[in-house]
């Protein structure tokens, strides 16, 4: 553990990130990455685990420069996709692309994948969470009454589990928040391996 105080910030607008990790007792600020998300992976873990990079290194070289006054900075890039089949989706590019996703996804299994990157001035972390989602069949009405709701188009896959379509979950396999945005378990423990933070809840 650094005898500096540590200034924690997830380089992430995405405000479901933002509630876990207060959740958690992770307390950040918020500072957004704004890069465009471009890679040449092309395994799920991989793609997420290289965004998820690019995203912490972007915020941290636009911190102040490192000196002994200074706070030790860590930051937290995460990126989360949806995989089925073989078929990678992000974000629902509009209400077309979101009812292909759901048809995609509906009545099957499909797993999410959020990779996570901690970055300090001394180490670096990456890593991911691989989690699977099985959904029941869905009607096209109910494909298109949900297309019709706000909630789907900023999320990867086009849905969120801890909203209206949780109707359509029937079960998951690994780690509900990862499915949500961030494995906060598994960073949780990253963190602490690292010597980032204090063994008691604060």
């Amino acid at each position: 553990m650094t005898d500096r105080k540590i200034r924690m910030i997830l380089a992430s607008g995405s405000p479901r990130r933002r509630e876990l990790m207060e959740q958690a007792g992770l307390q950040c600020e918020i500072i957004t990455s704004r890069i465009q998300e471009k890679t040449v992976k092309s395994r799920p873990e991989d793609i997420v685990m290289d965004l998820s990079r690019q995203k912490a290194e972007a915020v941290y070289s636009k911190l102040p420069i490192v000196d002994a006054d200074a706070p030790y900075y860590v930051v937290i890039g995460a990126d989360t996709i949806v995989s089925c089949d073989g078929t990678i989706l992000g974000k629902p590019r509009d209400r077309g692309d979101e009812i292909s996703m759901l048809h995609l996804l509906q009545g099957r299994s499909h797993h999410v994948f959020t990779g996570v990157s901690i970055l300090s001035e001394t180490e670096c972390s990456v890593f991911y969470c691989d989690t699977e989602v099985f959904l029941t069949p869905m009607t096209d009405r109910e494909i298109e009454m949900y297309a019709d709701t706000s909630e789907p188009y900023d999320k990867a896959g086009g849905y969120a589990i801890q909203g209206r379509f949780g109707v359509f979950v029937s079960g998951i396999r690994g780690d509900y928040n990862n499915v949500v945005g961030l494995p906060v378990s598994r960073l949780y423990h990253e963190l602490m391996k690292m010597g980032l933070l204090d063994p008691q809840f604060t």
